[in-house]
């Protein structure tokens, strides 16, 4: 049974910074695109982050562009969003999740897998 389990949330001001994780089990996860997703309250769930199985491209968002870095452990099995200089339009659950069919990795029809999310608040 494949889980995804994300840690990190939080309540930060503006301008701070926090750092995701999401474990994996049963799955090889490095195998997969791992992706990083948030929804917010009354919006759509829109795409953050995602690695490719490769581990060699990443691919962000632009509202996060240049504020925000998927990395991995050494050990493939962990994945990691680093958040710096939050704002308040950043609050959202944020999800983990694995992709499992083709198709542009920004879109969340093309992941299979999911975490249960951590909720990231960011006040003004």
């Amino acid at each position: 049974q494949v889980q995804l389990g994300e840690s990190g949330g939080g309540l930060v001001q503006a301008g701070g910074s926090l750092r995701l994780s999401c474990a994996a089990s049963g799955i090889t996860f490095s195998r997969y695109t791992r992706g990083w997703f948030r929804q917010a309250p009354g919006k759509e769930r829109e795409f953050v982050a995602a690695f490719s199985w490769s581990g060699t491209s990443a691919y962000y968002a632009d509202s996060v562009k240049g504020r925000f870095t998927i990395s991995r452990d050494n050990a493939r099995t962990t994945v990691y969003l680093q958040m710096n200089n939050l704002k308040p339009d950043d609050t959202a659950v944020y999800y983990c999740a694995v992709r499992t069919y083709a198709g542009t990795y920004s879109d969340p029809g093309t992941y299979g897998y999911w975490g249960q999310g951590t909720q990231v608040t960011v006040s003004s």
